[in-house]
């Protein structure tokens, strides 16, 4: 299933972003990422292999400049609130819709002086099964 990476993308495309949007887990440096956090649920699955579900996902940020981490996530929420379609490259999901969970919040300060700053949100998708079983 392609949604994370779909969604990388829709962030990665937004005017003015200061900073692009990788997957994966903080890095050592300044750095922008998005991961799945636990707690998804399948809310309904169809005899056809069809499931409704509703995923947990996080967008961290790392920079020892507050302001530009509180701009971003900002920008990146206003985003995903106003994200309408988000389409699939492999058929694999539907996009239904997100909601933010948390608004920007500081998570943490490191010994470099590195601010960690979080966005999470919920993202409700129809999951189709893969054609090839």
């Amino acid at each position: 299933m392609d949604f994370i990476d779909r969604l990388c993308d829709s962030v990665n495309s937004i005017q003015n972003l200061p900073i692009n949007c990788s997957l994966g887990y903080l890095l050592p440096k300044e750095c922008l990422v998005l991961y799945p956090l636990p707690g998804g649920q399948v809310e309904r699955e169809f005899y056809d292999g069809i499931k409704d579900q509703v995923l947990n996902y996080e967008f961290s940020m790392k920079s020892q400049d507050q302001l530009a981490i509180q701009r971003t996530l900002w920008l990146i929420q206003s985003h995903l609130e106003e994200l309408s379609s988000l389409n699939s490259d492999d058929g694999s999901f539907d996009f239904g819709e997100i909601k933010i969970s948390n608004k920007p919040y500081i998570n943490n300060e490191d010994e470099q002086g590195y601010y960690i700053f979080i966005l999470d949100i919920q993202a409700a998708i129809t999951t189709f099964p893969r054609k090839d079983k």
